[in-house]
């Protein structure tokens, strides 16, 4: 939806810079004005999801006028909106080429449009030929190195291909890491990182490992934003996470991480006593892990889960209250 979104705003801009491109010429051919008809009716289709429509307007601007880049990337983007991965047919892969033939062109015209770059790697990207697709991802922190989210999208592009290929993986956490250091004072690639690392796969010593990094970087975000609630949560999720997941612990160990992730929790409490989310995590923290580890203690420990999850579900009650009002007094007013 975002992506959808994002298209139909370029494409606003798109159709603007034709009419202004067109107006400050002293004479206006025909071919451009049947061309910026024909781009202005293709971009109402395209908004509109009829997509073979738009191809046949976009193909049709082009017939006026072969150098509008913005027709050729949003023909080649109409192509892809089509297109199904995996699927083998006659007509998929004429979809298939004709959108990379259509986001060629644009590229050659335009050969620094980071929009174009990157509309063309995912292309490759769904095509599953890494190479190319890791060529244009590149390239886009070559035009843009302090876009911050460009380190995203390549390391989400990596992380796609690291499940079973070491080296891949490495690329991908490497980008995460070169996005903390173009911003070290920014918490978000912290936040990032860290998940990446409790997503990573492995054995289970391999998997603990990464969620013990993880919890190094919660803390540094911690470090950064000391009241966030969402932020101790995020580190009291991860201390429970090892202390329920990787049962080979010893039970000393486990409970040290149960305790601590307990005062995690019971700290983003504190910071926003109307959050809803810690009170849920508080629930399986007693009732799963401490009164298990702790068995003499199991009655008050189920009695406490079940307060924390009680006031859970009142908050959730009453922000689903909340969210109705707001709508019916956004419809009345």
């Amino acid at each position: 939806m975002f992506r959808k979104k994002t298209h139909i705003a370029l494409l606003a801009l798109a159709a603007l810079a034709v009419v202004f491109t067109l107006a400050a010429c002293d004479k206006i051919s025909y071919s451009k004005l049947s061309a910026n008809h024909h781009f202005t009716q293709a971009n109402g289709y395209f908004t509109e999801s009829q997509y073979r429509k738009a191809i046949a307007s976009y193909e049709q601007a082009l017939k006026y006028n072969p150098e509008m880049t913005q027709a050729y990337r949003f023909l080649g983007e109409s192509y892809k909106e089509l297109f199904r991965p995996g699927v083998d047919t006659p007509l998929n892969k004429e979809l298939e080429t004709k959108a990379l033939e259509a986001l060629n062109k644009a590229l050659e015209i335009e050969p620094k449009n980071k929009d174009i770059i990157y509309s063309l790697g995912d292309m490759y990207d769904k095509l599953k030929r890494f190479d190319e697709a890791q060529r244009l991802y590149l390239r886009i922190i070559e035009l843009e190195p302090g876009d911050m989210s460009n380190y995203y999208v390549i390391a989400e592009f990596y992380k796609r291909y690291s499940s079973d290929n070491p080296e891949i993986a490495k690329r991908a956490e490497s980008m995460y890491l070169r996005r903390i250091e173009a911003d070290p004072e920014n918490p978000q690639g912290y936040a990032y990182m860290a998940t990446y690392l409790q997503e990573s796969s492995g054995s289970p010593e391999e998997t603990l490992k990464s969620y013990e990094r993880a919890s190094t970087y919660w803390e540094k975000r911690i470090s950064l934003q000391p009241d966030s609630a969402e932020a101790w949560l995020a580190l009291g999720v991860n201390l429970w996470s090892q202390s329920y997941r990787f049962q080979f612990l010893n039970p000393k160990e486990r409970l040290r991480l149960a305790n601590r992730a307990l005062e995690a929790i019971q700290k983003a409490i504190d910071l926003d006593p109307s959050y809803p989310e810690p009170y849920a995590w508080m629930g399986p923290l007693y009732k799963a892990v401490l009164a298990k580890l702790e068995p003499e203690k199991e009655a008050r420990y189920n009695a406490e889960g079940d307060r924390f999850l009680d006031r859970f579900q009142e908050l959730r009650k009453r922000a689903a209250e909340r969210k109705k009002l707001e709508e019916e007094l956004k419809k009345g007013a």
